[in-house]
């Protein structure tokens, strides 16, 4: 407690009394406050109060019936509370000391509270040291009311008649401060918990995971609001429980985070309610202050949105959609009506169609046209998986399934592309005994994991590909044929470059502004000859060759090293065609259907490379053919 100089302080108080020109003849404090405005301010306090009213009543306990009371002022000396023996509280009413009177110095001269709260300290005034003569029966002492801040709250004060004056009076006004003042700070302490605790958990109940904490021993002390809902539990049917539930592997967690290693995102199963659910784990360690761990935090997440969210990363989503089809020949924009029409049906399909004809555009493009466009679309090709792994990269494994298997386990294909899209590309090259399991997978609808027992029910739509045939396959006994039926439901075929008319050139220009934005060059003029070769050379690598060819002569500013093989043969056999012509004599007529029909022999029915090498256009060999009757086989 700091030692004042009581003389010194009260006579400083004087002289502000005489400079404010207060009247020693004052019979009471200048201000007192009622009402609404008394109300106000009580309310304002009303913590304050309600803290400091049990000191009061133990410091009234103490003084009972010897002439004291005991009163709160706030920080401006306002009295706000008054707790004291009957005929003392009468006799202070008379010189205005009540409830709502200001104890300023400026209202009510030198007096405990009013110096106390000027001078921020401790300080008793009995007698004639008051300043106005009313108060001279009184022997005050008073405390000043801190936050933990330091900052001036109120002031506690003691009164009692003028010969009752005594150091401990103010001793105990003292002691009585500091306790006010502790509990302050505690309930303040204890606001600031509330509030973070308010805080966390709402943090916890806004997120869409599960999260519980435990104790070092695994028992739950807490936990959210959406781990109740994932589970289909109340939450009183888990706290206080153990862990146990939730993962069996209790004390390996806890070896792990003693020894600062990591438990992320490992695939657990909950046993609760009769029934196994997965869901991916990650259990991280409480600290305390000196860095021991006194408790974990568990956080639980629904495996199909962990699913989810790694195929957003990962590239397990489809990008393309029928806008990014381009084209405009018969047999695409059928192609592209058709797809659309069985986007949304649940039934599988078959796309068919040469190599680079786009056949996992067309599978991304149903997926995007589909009520799944906003779940998985995972892809596999089933001929480039090493034999030994297929059946885990389709089906998943449990843990310990084989030697190398993961903590935890692993999902398959199908459990990745739950509630989304399947696309099988390649099929054809799929194993015999793989078959036998996906065609059960197709008629039952749920898949096993290697080395469990569990049946996992997928909601799954399969696009299959292939540019085998497939019949074929089944006549050499590499196919199922039960197989091909199920997986045929819907057939769609892609149809070769060369069998898209007029799509060649919109697809040249269409790589040659594509290539030339990537690479950061501009579109190079192409020479006549080098465009003929475009236009008339047969693809057989269809768009994937095409692309790569564009490629080529943007890099090479207009020339290429592409090879265009069977080139050289087309213009052999327009040579061919001219010769023969030459030397047979016939009408005008019969030369032009002779002439179309042996170039669209030549060119194999490729009306396109049959124009080219006529010198016409497209449309006015339609028209011939019409014409003559010509048949066309292609």
């Amino acid at each position: 407690m700091p030692i004042y100089n009581f003389n010194k302080i009260i006579e400083r108080s004087r002289e502000r009394c005489m400079n404010n020109k207060i009247e020693k003849s004052r019979p009471f404090p200048a201000r007192i406050i009622r009402g609404t405005q008394l109300e106000a301010l009580q309310f304002k306090n009303a913590n304050l109060i309600k803290i400091t009213r049990p000191f009061m009543e133990i410091i009234y306990d103490v003084v009972k019936g010897s002439g004291f009371s005991i009163y709160l002022a706030d920080k401006d000396g306002i009295v706000l509370s008054i707790i004291g023996d009957q005929d003392i509280i009468e006799g202070q009413e008379k010189v205005g000391i009540v409830v709502g009177a200001d104890m300023s110095e400026e209202s009510a001269g030198t007096n405990a509270i009013g110096t106390a709260l000027y001078e921020d300290c401790s300080i008793q005034i009995s007698g004639d040291e008051h300043f106005i003569r009313a108060f001279y029966i009184w022997t005050c002492s008073a405390a000043v009311i801190h936050n933990e801040n330091g900052d001036i709250l109120g002031c506690l004060n003691l009164t009692g008649r003028c010969q009752l004056a005594h150091p401990h009076t103010l001793g105990l006004v003292i002691a009585a401060v500091k306790s006010i003042e502790n509990r302050l700070a505690v309930e303040e302490t204890q606001k600031e918990l509330f509030n973070t605790n308010q805080y966390l958990n709402t943090v916890m109940n806004s997120m869409n995971v599960g999260i519980i904490t435990t104790d070092m021993n695994g028992i739950i002390r807490s936990l959210n609001s959406k781990l109740c809902e994932m589970l289909d539990v109340k939450e009183e049917e888990i706290i206080n429980q153990h862990v146990d539930n939730f993962s069996e592997d209790w004390s390996h967690i806890g070896y792990e985070l003693s020894n600062g290693k990591v438990y992320e995102n490992k695939e657990t199963i909950y046993y609760g309610n009769d029934k196994k659910t997965r869901f991916d784990l990650s259990v991280y360690p409480i600290k305390n202050y000196s860095d021991n761990i006194i408790g974990t935090v568990w956080v639980i997440k629904d495996i199909k949105n962990v699913y989810d969210l790694v195929h957003k990363y990962t590239g397990m989503s489809a990008v393309y959609t029928f806008d990014d089809i381009i084209g405009e020949s018969k047999e695409i924009l059928e192609l592209i009506e058709l797809a659309k029409s069985v986007s949304d049906s649940p039934s599988t399909i078959l796309i068919q169609g040469e190599s680079g004809t786009g056949k996992e555009l067309i599978a991304q493009s149903i997926h995007n046209n589909s009520s799944r466009r906003n779940k998985s679309f995972v892809a596999i090709n089933c001929g480039a998986i090493p034999k030994g792994l297929i059946e885990s990269e389709f089906f998943g494994y449990e843990e310990g399934a084989f030697t190398g298997a993961k903590r935890g386990g692993h999902p398959g294909k199908f459990e990745l592309a739950n509630g989304g899209t399947l696309f099988l590309d390649e099929i054809g090259e799929m194993p015999l005994d793989l078959q036998v399991s996906l065609l059960r997978v197709l008629q039952e609808g749920s898949i096993s994991r290697l080395g469990g027992d569990k049946c996992t029910f997928v909601d799954v739509r399969v696009i299959a590909s292939t540019n085998k045939d497939l019949k074929k396959e089944i006549e050499q006994g590499t196919f199922r044929e039960d197989l091909y039926y199920r997986l045929s439901v819907i057939p769609l075929y892609v149809p070769s470059l060369r069998e898209r008319e007029g799509d060649i050139e919109i697809l040249i220009k269409h790589f040659l502004k594509m290539k030339s934005e990537k690479l950061g060059k501009p579109i190079p003029e192409i020479n006549r000859d080098l465009y003929e070769k475009l236009i008339n050379y047969s693809w057989p690598g269809n768009i994937r060759e095409m692309e790569n060819c564009i490629e080529n002569i943007v890099n090479m500013g207009g020339k290429t090293s592409f090879k265009f093989e069977g080139a050289a043969e087309l213009e052999n056999n327009s040579n061919i065609i001219k010769r023969d012509l030459e030397y047979n004599m016939c009408t005008l007529e019969e030369f032009e259907k002779k002439a179309i029909s042996t170039c669209l022999k030549q060119c194999n029915g490729n009306i396109t490379k049959a124009a080219q090498i006529l010198g016409v256009n497209r449309s006015t060999i339609h028209l011939k053919i019409k014409k003559y009757q010509i048949k066309n086989n292609n």
